[in-house]
């Protein structure tokens, strides 16, 4: 399972969610058994060539459109900021569907 967040630094243990236009980095954290494997950093998500499961943004607002024609799932962390909590929350079920 992988998850693609847009964050605000390449700061694995600092670094926040971040809306898409304003994002320095984007995090993609790769799951396994419900635990984080590995999390890397790219400048572009056009950088990414594995497949994403998921993108988690910062709110209904973000423009994800783009994702979801990929059928990349769109979630909301209305709450998380970091990437833990982030994780958290997906495995939990505790994010937001992005509502159409």
């Amino acid at each position: 399972m992988t998850i693609l967040i847009p964050v605000d630094s390449k700061d694995r243990h600092q670094c926040i969610i971040s809306s898409i236009e304003e994002n320095k980095a984007w995090a993609f954290v790769t799951l396994d058994e419900g635990k984080i494997a590995k999390v890397e950093f790219f400048d572009r998500r056009e950088d990414i060539t594995c497949w994403i499961d998921a993108v988690v943004v910062i709110n209904e607002l973000e423009y994800v459109w783009p994702f979801m024609d990929e059928g990349i799932i769109a979630l909301i962390a209305p709450t998380q900021k970091s990437i833990d909590e982030i994780v958290e929350a997906f495995l939990f079920k505790d994010l937001h569907d992005f509502t159409v």
